[in-house]
């Protein structure tokens, strides 16, 4: 549903001023590939942040505790 409401904002987008949606259209690419690095570090911090709960809460679940 996401893919076909972009598309139809981009045909409006280009219906009401064509020189901005080419822009953006070939823009697209290239800011996808900018944030590529900053997605890698995200996924990063996520699983070092996932590791430091795991060991923080390592000694709670060798002794048994469930939460509720």
């Amino acid at each position: 549903m996401k893919p076909l409401v972009l598309f139809i904002g981009w045909c409006i987008l280009f219906v009401l001023c064509w020189p901005v949606a080419l822009i953006a259209l070939f823009l697209a690419p290239i800011v996808w590939l900018i944030s590529i690095p900053f997605r890698i570090v995200g996924i990063t911090f996520e699983a070092v942040f996932a590791l430091l709960k795991a060991l923080l809460f390592l000694p709670a679940r060798v002794f048994g505790y469930r939460s509720h």
